[in-house]
């Protein structure tokens, strides 16, 4: 069953500006966390150089970003692949980008701790990590929407919550990933784009 969720309608747009200067002209992109497959089948359409793979672990989120792949019938798009971003082997080759939203908020911090880990492993040299979603920056929430929503996420679990932008820049660069912009987005969201540096692992 195909699945359609307001906010990839909403961002979209805005996250393919920052993706078009960003990513490279060819090569393989892994999107980490498709959900429903919206950001797939948009961003692949818009990147035809670009081979899209898109993941998640969820079986209803697989089942309908398979009926995205199959509406769309783009050569780049391919099937989605069951990732656990926690898990040490993603069993996909090297990339050349990889792409999450909305993630690392909803999730234990141990799936940070793996998206970061798992793109360093999985990147090739000088790829880049696109990562969008809401951040708290130097401690403070950025706006009291954030707050509120961070509040929201704590009591729905504990484990999750709006994460501290300084504490994920200070993990990846621990990896072997640089932040090399940060860009302001809509609705108080932020896109970070970390590249991985030659001498990394």
């Amino acid at each position: 069953m195909k699945l359609t969720f307001p906010a990839p309608e909403r961002n979209k747009l805005p996250i393919l500006e920052v993706l078009q200067r960003v990513l490279p002209a060819s090569g393989t992109v892994l999107e980490i966390a498709s959900g429903s497959g919206q950001h797939a089948a948009f961003f692949s359409s818009h990147f035809p150089s670009l081979i899209w793979i898109p993941s998640d672990l969820a079986d209803a989120h697989l089942r309908s970003i398979a009926e995205y792949v199959k509406e769309s019938a783009r050569p780049n798009l391919l099937p989605p692949r069951c990732i656990n971003v926690t898990d040490s082997d993603w069993g996909v080759s090297a990339v050349d980008a990889i792409f999450n939203a909305n993630l690392i908020h909803i999730a234990p911090w141990d799936c940070t701790e793996g998206l970061l880990r798992g793109a360093a492993r999985t990147l090739r040299a000088n790829g880049v990590l696109v990562i969008y979603g809401p951040f708290r920056i130097g401690g403070i929430d950025t706006s009291e929407s954030n707050a509120a929503f961070d509040a929201d996420l704590k009591r729905r679990d504990p484990r999750w919550g709006v994460r501290d932008l300084e504490a994920v820049t200070d993990l990846a660069q621990q990896h072997g990933l640089w932040l090399r912009e940060r860009v302001p987005m809509p609705s108080n969201n932020q896109t970070l784009i970390f590249e991985k540096k030659s001498s990394s692992l």
